[in-house]
C-alpha cells in the first residue's frame, strides 16, 4: 500500500502573523521591559547600576507586600465564595426561552457594560450617608455606616460592589450552560421521579461544570488584579484596608518612582497569579474526575 502524505501550506503562517505581531508589542516586549528593569538600579535615564535579584530579596522581606497579599487572598476567595453560588442561582431562576428570557438577559447584563470607573463612582454616591442610597438607609437604621472611616464598612463595601458588577457574568456563563443541556436528561429525570435538588445535582451541576471552571478562574483572576474600582471608592483606605496587591505596585511604580522594585513585584505578582490559577484549575479537574468515578 503506497502512503501518502497531507501537503503542507506554510502561507497559512502570515494569517497568523498579524496576531504575532500584536502579542509581541503588546505583551513580550513590555515583558522584557519589566525583566531589564528588575535587575537593575535606574538612579537616571543616562545611569543604570546592575543589582541582579536584589530587588526581589528586597520585595519578599517587604511586610506592607506580605499585608496586602493576604488581603488580597481574603479578598478573592470571598468574591468566590459569594459570586459562584449567587451566579449559579441567579442562572437557574432565569426563564429558559421567549421574550422574557431576552428581556433577563438584557437587564442582567447591564452592570457588566458600566466602565469599572464608573462603577467606583455609582457606589462612591451610593455609600455616602447624606445622599447615598445605602448609607442614608442604615443610617436611619440606626447602623453607624461609613467606609471611609471604618476599615470593615470599607472591605465590605469593595465586596459588595464587585459582587453587583461581576456575578451577571458567572450568571450568564451559567446559563449558557444550563441551555445546552438537552432536554432528554429532564425527561428522564421526571420519568424517575427525580426532585429538583436531584436534577441540580446529578444533571445541572455536572454539566455546568465546563464553563464554571471558566467562571472561576475569570473571576479569580479579575478580583486578584482589581484596582481602579476600590482605587476611586476608597482609595485604598481607611489606613491600608483596601490597598490590593495592584495599588501597592501602583504606589510603588508611580507614587514612589521605585521602577526596580516596582518591577521585581510585577514579575513576582504575575508568577503568583499563574501559579494559584494553575492550582485552581487542577484542584477542580481532580473533584469532577473524582465525581465522575463514583457515579461509575
Amino acid at each position: 500500500m503506497s502512503t501518502t502524505s497531507k501537503p503542507v501550506n506554510q502561507k497559512a503562517w502570515l494569517l497568523v502573523l498579524p496576531v504575532i505581531i500584536c502579542v509581541a508589542f503588546s505583551a513580550i516586549l513590555p515583558l522584557m521591559t519589566v525583566v531589564n528593569y528588575s535587575v537593575q538600579d535606574i538612579i537616571s535615564p543616562e545611569r543604570k547600576v546592575f543589582v541582579g535579584t536584589e530587588w526581589f530579596a528586597s520585595v519578599m522581606r517587604d511586610e506592607e507586600l506580605h499585608a496586602a497579599l493576604w488581603r488580597q487572598l481574603t479578598f478573592s476567595l470571598a468574591v468566590l465564595a459569594v459570586e459562584i453560588p449567587l451566579g449559579i442561582a441567579l442562572a437557574l431562576s432565569m426563564p429558559a426561552q421567549g421574550w422574557k428570557a431576552s428581556l433577563v438577559l438584557v437587564l442582567v447584563s447591564l452592570s457588566l457594560l458600566i466602565p469599572w470607573n464608573v462603577v467606583g463612582t455609582i457606589w462612591q454616591i451610593y455609600g455616602r450617608a447624606d445622599i447615598g442610597l445605602l448609607g442614608a438607609m442604615l443610617q436611619r437604621m440606626g447602623f453607624d455606616y461609613s467606609y471611609t472611616g471604618n476599615a470593615t464598612h470599607a472591605w465590605a463595601t469593595v465586596l459588595l460592589m464587585d459582587v453587583w458588577h461581576w456575578t451577571p457574568l458567572v450568571a450568564l456563563l451559567g446559563y449558557a450552560g444550563l441551555r445546552s443541556i438537552p432536554d432528554a436528561y429532564y425527561q428522564a429525570a421526571r420519568i424517575d421521579g427525580a426532585s429538583k435538588f436531584a436534577v441540580f445535582r446529578y444533571i445541572q451541576l455536572p454539566k455546568m461544570r465546563g464553563v464554571l471552571m471558566i467562571a472561576v478562574l475569570l473571576r479569580f483572576m479579575d478580583s486578584f488584579m482589581i484596582y481602579t474600582e476600590p482605587f476611586v471608592l476608597t482609595g485604598g483606605g481607611p489606613g491600608n484596608a483596601t490597598t490590593f496587591l495592584s495599588q501597592y505596585l501602583t504606589q510603588k511604580a508611580v507614587g514612589q518612582f521605585d521602577l526596580g522594585p516596582a518591577a521585581a513585584f510585577s514579575l513576582i505578582y504575575f508568577l503568583i497569579i499563574l501559579l494559584l490559577c494553575f492550582i485552581l484549575y487542577n484542584w477542580m479537574q481532580r473533584v469532577g474526575m473524582q465525581e465522575k468515578e463514583g457515579e461509575q
